[in-house]
């Protein structure tokens, strides 16, 4: 399966994390995440970045991870609190994933975007022993834009 990341070009050419808390993991937890399409990714930085920032260069790295069942957990959106999609729920949501990470029960972490909870993004353990067997790969990088509709007139 192919999964998406759009990072900073200085960041694309490797799978590397960073370690920094976010919404499924807590600080120094190795994750990746990545969103099940070009388009969910997209909006993922819109909404990290509070904005469109059209003077930082990005790439779209193309990710292919194990179609192996046993290397997935999911968490499913009625599993959840009721107030998952809000910023007040990410202790408890940092929680569940941080069991996740410590017990590496998977290698990857498949949950619903809190954008469009419909569609998964997919969280990857960088410190899980499967992640360098050849589950995880990045395939390639794209180019990145911002198309000029998405920008406010004022910005073009």
């Amino acid at each position: 399966m192919e999964v998406f990341r759009i990072s900073l070009e200085k960041y694309s050419s490797k799978l590397i994390a960073s370690g920094a808390p976010a919404r499924w993991n807590q600080d120094q937890q190795f994750v990746l995440y990545t969103g099940s399409s070009r388009s969910l990714s997209s909006l993922e930085l819109v909404v990290h970045r509070s904005s469109i920032l059209t003077n930082i260069i990005y790439r779209v790295m193309v990710i292919s991870i194990s179609d192996d069942r046993r290397l997935y957990n999911e968490i499913k959106e009625s599993d959840l609190p009721e107030n998952w999609r809000f910023v007040t729920a990410y202790s408890k949501l940092q929680s569940i994933g941080a069991d996740w990470y410590n017990n590496r029960s998977s290698l990857i972490l498949k949950v619903p975007s809190a954008i469009i909870p419909q569609e998964s993004n997919y969280i990857i353990n960088t410190a899980h022993e499967d992640f360098n067997n050849h589950n995880v790969l990045l395939i390639r990088n794209e180019n990145f834009f911002w198309d000029e509709r998405l920008l406010p007139k004022s910005s073009i």
